[in-house]
């Protein structure tokens, strides 16, 4: 699809408003960025999610789910400003995708159904958005809908998020329009709004800006004097940078209302990449980081950043960037990470929904893309020079994929297809995970959810032809020990030549949850000579990947090593192996060992009549409930722990008792002890295997 008028001609960084759509799926954020692309000029008329001709649900499927499965990015022009607006998933499921588009600009515009309120996705990205110290725009939409209630939602987020969240306008008419509350705010009686006052309104949002600016506040309290948007544009970014300001919006991307007004917030008050929080880019690696300056100057060196990486089978391996400092040029060199190899530009594009534009140069707050460069990778750093060949920006935390399906292809002989398509997924998006449990043989494919789990087996089959059985995977349950222990092992062994001799005597000790594993040498006088204290190590790490109860990998243990023998002649480094792993298991073996199972945090959010069900439900699969938050339309959000092996077909149950209205996130919480006649049974069942 040809988009006219979508990218002008050269622009400056000041012109550059760089906004991410973000919210729970259902906001209408698709929607709302096509009445944008209208409202501008870029299309001549809305797209269609029922009939799939949306500019950013371009992907087949999204036609077919009618839901935005990735991040898509649209340019507007809005007089003489450049606006690269990101229209992003709002499943839980497609969480990641959502915030990795994050790192590439200055605004998190959070869309909030005016039906349905506050949502756990509406949660998640202020959340995210504030820590990451953006600055925050909130957009209520569906203002003219038959359940909408603007006003209490409106306030529901002033309660949950702060009395900084004020707005700059208000619906009227019952939706049917919205009045200026800040850049030219008239007398109500021209057009009254639904509730509040203009004046309100506007007193309240420029009572909010001045107090960052004492010189502004003089003016306005003690001299009475009106202040233009002008004079409050510098106090108005700096108190969006602060997170003292919060503004409102309200829209009808149904039918257009609020939409003009948004485009204006958007030209008018959004920071560009001059006045956004600065990235928070670290030079250094493994702990060892100092805080970095990136300055958004066309004349510096390059630093870009790759947020988001796709891959095409006909296009290849396409990566998106968004430039911080300096000038990306075609046919420009650039290398990636630490990597002493340049790659040459020999396209850059601009991206239109699927569209690619040909574009000479990027400065910074462009976001671009370079294709068929292999080795680029997401969280890559772009630099044109080694002076910056350890920035990086600040690392992110996304949600960890929980929800796991074991994975074989469907024909024998299409392993390696499989391995192949699996690592393009990963490649794509950080929220996917793989993982090869060696001891049961199983190839798990770990995602946010089952609906991401789906999309990824039918991307898998229809994108790069790989069929998959598919299975419930092995719950990923660990061990640990309760109690210091010692424990000790000689090997020795005489093959009639040269022998193998080491002696380790070593002592176990529990860690706190969580913390994995420790080795402390405590070696002394040469007993042990240090060439062989490594081959020590790594004897007793193969043992923890064994297990010591029911086979489960061995974790939270700190393990010293203080004393041993060796042999001038027969030590060598494989002896020394087999002594430390027997060491560390007969040490095991004396600290009351127990195994210990994966707990998620769960949030149910359902109609309230089914609260009580699902209580009980979550009862009976040994889940602890923590609390539920009452939410609009009689919906409730419910809090609880729940050992992962007991809600492994929970997607299913919760449509059955919600008829189909409820929906749950989840996330790793820690790990816990078993029920001791859980740990039984997988200690007879490993026993049985080790048998047959």
């Amino acid at each position: 699809m040809s988009i006219p008028g979508a990218i002008t001609g050269a622009h400056s960084t000041s012109d550059i408003r760089n906004i991410a759509l973000v919210g729970q799926a259902g906001s209408g954020k698709t929607l709302l960025t096509e009445s944008l692309l209208v409202e501008a000029g870029v299309i001549r008329s809305r797209g269609s999610l029922e009939r799939g001709t949306t500019v950013c649900d371009f992907d087949p499927q999204e036609k077919q789910l009618r839901h935005s499965l990735d991040a898509a990015l649209v340019h507007l022009p809005v007089s003489d400003r450049h606006v690269q607006l990101f229209d992003t998933p709002g499943y839980p499921d497609f969480a990641g995708r959502a915030l990795t588009v994050l790192e590439a600009v200055e605004t998190a515009a959070v869309v909030v159904s005016a039906v349905n309120g506050v949502e756990p996705v509406t949660q998640r990205m202020m959340d995210f958005a504030r820590d990451r110290e953006l600055c925050r725009l909130v957009i209520i939409n569906k203002i003219d809908a038959k359940d909408a209630q603007p006003e209490a939602v409106l306030a529901q987020l002033r309660e949950l998020f702060g009395r900084e969240l004020l707005p700059l306008n208000l619906p009227a008419q019952g939706g049917r329009s919205v009045v200026d509350c800040f850049f030219d705010p008239g007398p109500d009686a021209i057009q009254p709004p639904d509730f509040s006052s203009v004046e309100t309104a506007h007193t309240e949002i420029i009572d909010q800006v001045v107090e960052v600016d004492e010189d502004l506040m003089a003016l306005y309290l003690e001299q009475g004097e009106e202040l233009s948007p002008e004079q409050l544009h510098d106090p108005f970014e700096r108190a969006l940078r602060e997170g003292h300001l919060v503004p409102v919006c309200f829209t009808s991307a149904e039918t257009g209302v609020g939409v003009k007004e948004l485009l204006n917030i958007f030209a008018r008050l959004m920071p560009n990449p001059l006045e956004g929080n600065p990235p928070p880019f670290l030079r250094g690696e493994n702990g060892q980081t100092e805080r970095v300056k990136v300055k958004a100057d066309p004349s510096q060196h390059v630093v870009a950043h790759v947020f988001k990486v796709n891959i095409d089978p006909f296009v290849g391996r396409l990566g998106i960037f968004r430039v911080h400092q300096g000038t990306v040029r075609s046919g420009a060199q650039l290398f990636i990470g630490d990597a002493r190899k340049p790659f040459k530009v020999a396209h850059l594009y601009r991206l239109q929904g699927k569209d690619h534009v040909e574009v000479p140069q990027a400065i910074p707050g462009d976001i671009c893309a370079v294709p068929k460069v292999e080795e680029m990778h997401f969280d890559a750093v772009l630099h044109d020079s080694h002076d910056e060949d350890h920035y990086h920006l600040k690392s992110i935390t996304l949600p960890p994929a929980m929800a796991g399906v074991a994975i074989e292809p469907e024909r024998r002989g299409e392993e390696q297809k499989l391995s192949d398509a699996l690592h393009k997924l990963v490649a794509e998006d950080p929220g996917v995970r793989i993982e090869h449990q060696a001891g049961m043989n199983e190839t798990v494919l770990y995602g946010m959810g089952d609906l991401h789990l789906r999309v990824l087996l039918d991307r898998m089959k229809d994108r790069y032809g790989v069929g998959c059985k598919t299975k419930s995977p092995s719950i990923p349950y660990r061990e640990t020990i309760t109690r210091p222990a010692e424990g000790h092992h000689r090997h020795k062994k005489q093959t009639g030549g040269a022998g193998q001799f080491g002696e380790v005597y070593l002592r176990v000790e529990p860690l706190p949850r969580g913390e994995g594993f420790e080795f402390v040498d405590e070696v002394v006088g040469g007993v042990i000579p240090s060439q062989y204290i490594p081959a020590v190590e790594k004897g007793i790490r193969q043992a923890l990947n064994e297990g010591a109860v029911a086979g489960f990998p061995l974790q939270d243990i700190r393990v010293i090593v203080h004393d041993g023998k060796h042999h001038p002649v027969d030590s060598k480094e494989v002896a020394f192996i087999a002594a430390g792993r027997r060491a560390f298991l007969n040490a095991v073996e004396e600290a009351s060992p127990i195994v210990l199972e994966p707990l998620v945090r769960i949030e149910v959010t359902s109609p309230s009549a089914a609260t009580g069900d699902i209580t009980g439900d979550l009862a009976t699969r040994r889940g602890r409930v923590s609390g539920s938050q009452a939410l609009a339309n009689q919906r409730t959000r419910i809090s609880a722990l729940v050992p992962l092996a007991e809600i492994n077909d929970y997607q299913s149950r919760i449509k059955s008792l919600t008829g189909g209205e409820g929906a749950y996130t989840m996330e790793l919480s820690h790990y816990d002890p078993v029920p001791p006649r859980k740990q039984q049974e997988l200690a007879q069942a490993f026993k049985r295997e080790a048998e047959s």
